[in-house]
Parts: structure tokens; C-alpha cells; sequence
């Protein structure tokens, strides 16, 4: 690895062209970088300068050298200024669009994670109906990172991570059904229904895998609002239909059990993590990677909360 010293020695010999020009910039002795880019020359087992006229130019090799010095160079910097923002993460502003769901889940973690590390930094969470809203307000900059599910793609919206989620049965841990490692549409259908309305994303996935076992498609409760399906599951013997991400903390907290559905085996949602590409906020990056391990952490302690034993999680 070149010593950062010897890195801006060769950078400056070739903006120079003169060993004793660049000494006088960097104000240090010439032998002392001759001595340097001589020891190169003799470790790497080639000449790194040629001389034109009264010029030092660098040779094929030395091209080559100087292209990685430079890059390296640009990292370095680009690093430090990095750490200088770090230095100052004592106040900021960070902005999130979610759906609803994840409010009360993937959340909540991340959120307290990092507050406990940057106390002054104030979290801003607005809650959305649609992809497309929250998409919008991420390529506006009117919000930092945007997390839903399904997201389109769009050229000014950068991914920055994505985990899918089978949909499944929740209901409460209390349930006849709880303890099942894996249920049909036919096991479920006795028990009251709490189904997603036509409004949502999930909604045509599970009308199709009723209507493919020709099976009524009814709930006793529709809404597009995951938090009123949860608190009705919990309270009673009903069911409804979510991915893990809507549940993660209610699972580990034994107050829901998730399990796989067979019919709904193909049907996945995409939790997306997102940007916009244009803009990049130190604050952000940091929280960003919180909510990563979360999502991460999301899909493991759902699998782990899924019926005691069970040998297949639907993951």
C-alpha cells in the first residue's frame, strides 16, 4: 500500500514535471522524494518517469500509477469530508415518507437506534397512502428516504436495499390456528375475515388465490388501513392477510402469530429502501443504514416468531 506521503510526492512530480518544482510546492527537500520514487521504482520493478526535454513524464507504467494515485487521492477526500460531517452530526433534519404499516414495525427500532446515538438530530416521519406519493416526494427532495412497498422505478429515485415478504396469515397468538406451521385458504376460511380493500396493492393477490379455489372472497371488515387489520385480529378470532414486515414487532412481542398461506406461496411484496439519486445527505446515509439492519432484522425475527418448531418459515 503507498504511504498518503509518497502519493501526493508522485502527484505533484506530474503536475510539475520536475522533481525540484514539486519540492518547492510541498515544501520538503528534493532528495527526499527522488529517495522515495526511487525505492518505488526498485520495489515494483520498473522505471515510473522518462525524461522529455527538460520534463519528467510519466512512463506506460507510470501512467498507470498515477491514474490509481488520483483515485485513491479522490477517495481519501471525498472520506474525510465524510468524517468532517460526522464531526458536526450534532443538529440536523431527517425526513422519511412511509406507509402506515411499517410505522408501527420496521420503524420504530431504527428510529430509537439512532436517536440514542445522535439526540439532537430530529425525525420527521409522514405517512402516505401510495408508492407513487411517496416516490414523489422522494424525487422532489421533500423528504429524505422513502420506505414502501413495490416501488416503481423512476431515473431520479435511487434503491438502496429491498427484501421481500410472502403474504400470510396473522392473527392472534391466542387462535385455534396459532400454532400451525402452515395453513390454506380453506383452513382460514371459516374464522372471520379482515381483508384489505381495493384499494391496496395486496388486494388482487388474495382475491385471485380465493377465486382459484373457488372460494368466497369476503371479510367481515375491508380497509386499506393495516393498524385497524392488526387491532381487530388481536382482539378477536379473526384473520387477515399481511406480509412479516407488517407485523414484525407484534410477532416478536407474542401478541400475533404470522404463518404461511400454500395458495399465497407466489405472492410477494418488496419492502423498498429509497433516495433520490441526485442528492446525498450524510444524516440520511447513517440513518439509511439503520433502517437496512432493520428490515434485516425484520425477516429474521418473524421467521424465528413463526409457529414454535415449525420447519419451514415461508421465507
Amino acid at each position: 500500500m503507498l504511504h498518503a506521503r509518497l502519493l501526493t510526492y508522485l502527484d505533484e512530480v506530474v503536475r510539475q514535471g520536475s522533481i525540484r518544482k514539486a519540492a518547492d510546492r510541498l515544501n520538503v527537500a528534493a532528495s527526499a522524494i527522488s529517495r522515495q520514487i526511487l525505492a518505488l521504482e526498485q520495489d515494483m520493478g520498473v522505471r515510473l518517469f522518462d525524461r522529455s526535454g527538460r520534463r519528467l513524464v510519466p512512463s506506460a507504467a507510470g501512467e498507470l500509477l498515477i491514474r490509481h494515485v488520483r483515485e485513491t487521492m479522490r477517495g481519501m477526500a471525498h472520506t474525510q469530508s465524510l468524517i468532517e460531517d460526522l464531526k458536526g452530526l450534532r443538529r440536523g433534519v431527517i425526513s422519511v415518507a412511509l406507509m402506515s404499516g411499517l410505522a408501527a414495525n420496521i420503524l420504530p427500532r431504527a428510529a430509537i437506534s439512532f436517536r440514542e446515538r445522535n439526540p439532537r438530530v430530529e425525525l420527521k416521519l409522514q405517512l402516505m397512502t401510495t408508492g407513487e406519493q411517496i416516490l414523489d416526494a422522494v424525487e422532489r427532495s421533500d423528504v429524505d428516504l422513502g420506505i414502501g412497498f413495490d416501488f416503481s422505478k423512476r431515473a431520479n429515485v435511487r434503491l438502496l436495499h429491498a427484501a421481500q415478504g410472502r403474504l400470510g396469515a396473522v392473527m392472534s397468538s391466542q387462535h385455534p390456528l396459532a400454532h400451525e406451521s402452515e395453513l390454506s385458504l380453506r383452513d382460514c376460511s371459516p374464522y372471520p375475515l379482515i381483508l384489505a380493500d381495493e384499494t391496496t396493492a395486496i388486494r388482487p393477490y388474495i382475491v385471485e388465490a380465493f377465486t382459484d379455489i373457488a372460494l368466497d372472497c369476503r371479510g367481515i371488515v375491508e380497509t386499506n388501513a393495516i393498524e385497524m387489520m392488526r387491532h381487530v385480529v388481536m382482539c378477536g378470532n379473526g384473520i387477515c392477510f399481511l406480509t412479516p414486515f407488517d407485523v414484525e414487532t407484534d410477532c416478536r412481542d407474542g401478541r400475533l402469530t404470522y404463518i404461511p398461506i400454500r395458495e399465497l406461496q407466489q405472492h410477494t411484496q418488496t419492502l423498498m429502501l429509497v433516495e433520490n439519486a441526485k442528492k446525498t445527505n450524510t444524516l440520511s446515509a447513517i440513518f439509511a443504514e439503520q433502517l437496512k439492519a432493520a428490515i434485516i432484522e425484520a425477516s429474521y425475527g418473524v421467521a424465528r416468531a413463526v409457529a414454535p418448531g415449525a420447519g419451514d418459515t415461508g421465507r
